[in-house]
């Protein structure tokens, strides 16, 4: 789940990341998304994923991840 905006990549680059890793992005928050990745002014989804107890990265975090999986 994407929500807010990244300066550093676009939407479709990071649903592309994920996919690649074999992860699938939703276009909402739900009890079933194991991630949200919250970027600049990420509005209503960032609350639900909160409300939810969804574990939010932000950019660095992300960017993190990905170096492990790649590696």
């Amino acid at each position: 789940m994407l929500t807010g905006d990244s300066p550093a990549m676009t939407r479709e680059e990071a649903s592309a990341k994920i996919e690649s890793l074999g992860g699938h992005v939703s276009g909402s928050v739900s009890k079933k998304t194991d991630y949200v990745l919250a970027g600049a002014e990420p509005g209503s989804k960032l609350e639900k994923a909160k409300q939810l107890g969804v574990l939010i990265l932000d950019e660095a975090e992300f960017r993190k991840i990905l170096r492990k999986r790649l590696a």
